[in-house]
């Protein structure tokens, strides 16, 4: 069994009740957290926020899985799902049928609207600047 944690705090660095594994997945062997590659997201800070042991404890059933770092199609992603949590998983979900079940008429609604995403950073842009990732040509 796995989760999905959505942590909205400044990296790791405080002691955050919000982390509550224990509660929310209490039956998760291991939770992947899908995360960006800011300097404060890594196992380590939680060692800032925690005793040792409990740092410890909690990185044992914790998956870090990072972004890549030149990806801004990742903010565009970022930007659905902060939207597709505040809209709709903004609550205590009891199982995984639900869960679905929610993502999905949350999905339909959203595509029957046809919303989108008014994303301004151009290939011009991108060759500007992240220069130094393109070949001269």
């Amino acid at each position: 069994m796995s989760g999905l944690l959505d942590f909205q705090l400044t990296g790791w660095s405080l002691p955050y009740p919000e982390l509550r594994l224990d509660i929310y997945y209490p039956d998760a062997l291991l939770i992947t957290v899908v995360q960006d590659q800011l300097n404060t997201h890594r196992a380590a800070s939680l060692y800032k926020a925690f005793e040792p042991a409990e740092a410890r404890r909690i990185i044992e059933r914790l998956e870090f899985c990072y972004t890549p770092k030149h990806g801004s199609w990742l903010n565009m992603a970022e930007i659905e799902l902060s939207i597709l949590s505040r809209q709709c998983l903004d609550r205590r979900i009891p199982d995984f049928a639900t869960l679905q079940k929610e993502v999905a008429a949350w999905e339909a609604k959203r595509n029957q609207k046809q919303t989108w995403i008014d994303w301004r950073f151009t290939t011009a842009d991108a060759r500007i600047k992240l220069h130094r990732l393109y070949p001269s040509i």
